[in-house]
């Protein structure tokens, strides 16, 4: 009896251990089941990933596209921007001193005959007194009330003014004339410092004495000895009126700002006087035999470090709007460093004024000259203190 129950047990433990396996089996398959499926999750997973990675790259590729797009349009427009403003002023200019120079040529060429017919009647008359020394009382009233004798020496006086003014106007005009070069695109030997002066002359009515600046704005030349510099003469005349109107404008704001802080008290009489006698300074001269540097400082207010840092981005102003486009420094940079291969350079600090350097080279290269708008990507603006 004994017997048979332990193999009843036995059989019954049997058949436990085949359902054990059975289950054990089933959980075997269940585990390789999730196993491949963990495997094809995983799969799929770095899939994805790789999906993602490809499409950054292709976003980031894209982003640098757009950013290069973008870039080149912005320069574009300040080209298309510089060219319809050098056209529109070439032009304008041109006509103007065309059409001045005709009436004043015929003023000042007729100076001389006028003053010479003048002269003539008045010797005229000076017969009549001394061969009629006793005219009729109406002669005499007519003397007295023209004040003949006033007239005789005022004369010279009157003719003499005339004269001046007129040479004054034909010197404007050949100031224009000389500026207006904005047409010419092709490289050529010209004297700078006519360049510098016709631009002075230009803005001559802004430096002189005004209702707000009553000692108008001294300009101080150092010129050194200069050959004949090779470059784009209406670009670098463009580059010169940019920069003495952003010194004049720089000059005029310290001025006013000056004033204000004189009647609030905030400011000592030694910063008074520096900033009511403004000035520019320019100074030129020969680097190494190989460069021309042209210097122009002012004793403004000066600049911080974040404004002279966008200085030469295109549309940064610093003024009202309306009274500028943020274009006048970053078209000069591009003329000076792009199309003439030289440096700009700013140094400034708030209180200290501003200095602009350009050196332009003294010869520009054969290639240059041929094709006077290859970009020079390496040259680079420098800026200190």
């Amino acid at each position: 009896m004994e017997h048979n129950d332990y193999i009843f047990k036995i059989k019954l433990l049997e058949k436990d251990i085949r359902i054990l396996q059975k289950k054990l089996d089933r959980s075997e398959a269940d585990r390789k089941q999730l196993e491949n499926a963990s495997d094809l999750r995983e799969s799929m997973f770095k899939s994805v990933i790789r999906e993602l990675e490809d499409s950054q790259i292709a976003l980031k590729k894209r982003g640098d596209e757009l950013e290069t797009a973008l870039a080149n349009l912005q320069n574009l427009q300040i080209k298309l921007v510089e060219s319809e403003k050098m056209s529109a002023l070439g032009v304008l200019i041109a006509g103007i001193a065309h059409e001045i120079n005709n009436p004043v040529s015929f003023i000042y060429g007729n100076l001389t005959y006028a003053n010479n017919y003048f002269q003539d009647l008045l010797r005229l008359i000076e017969l009549y007194q001394k061969y009629y020394p006793n005219p009729v009382d109406t002669i005499k009233q007519e003397i007295e009330i023209m004040e003949l004798e006033f007239v005789k020496q005022d004369s010279v006086k009157l003719f003499k003014s005339m004269n001046i003014g007129a040479e004054r106007i034909i010197e404007i005009v050949k100031s224009l004339r000389t500026f207006s070069h904005l047409d010419e695109a092709e490289f050529k030997a010209v004297n700078l410092h006519e360049g510098i002066d016709s631009t002075l002359i230009i803005l001559n009515q802004r430096i002189k004495a005004s209702p707000t600046n009553k000692e108008g704005i001294q300009i101080i030349k150092n010129y050194s000895k200069l050959p004949l510099i090779e470059c784009c003469p209406g670009q670098i005349n463009q580059v010169f009126m940019n920069i003495l109107v952003n010194a004049i404008d720089a000059l005029e704001e310290s001025l006013i700002n000056n004033d204000l802080s004189i009647v609030r008290g905030q400011t000592n009489d030694n910063e008074a006087l520096t900033n009511k006698n403004p000035q520019i300074r320019i100074c030129t001269n020969i680097i190494n035999n190989q460069w021309v540097e042209i210097r122009f400082i002012d004793n403004a207010s000066g600049m911080n470090e974040e404004v002279k840092g966008k200085l030469f981005d295109p549309f940064f102003t610093t003024k009202d709007v309306g009274k500028g486009t943020g274009l006048g420094l970053s078209i000069s940079y591009r003329i000076i460093t792009e199309l003439h291969h030289g440096k700009f350079k700013c140094y400034s600090a708030p209180g200290c004024g501003s200095e602009f350097v350009i050196q332009i080279p003294l010869q520009q290269k054969p290639d240059t000259r041929k094709n006077p708008v290859i970009l020079n990507e390496s040259t680079e603006v420098e800026s200190g203190n």
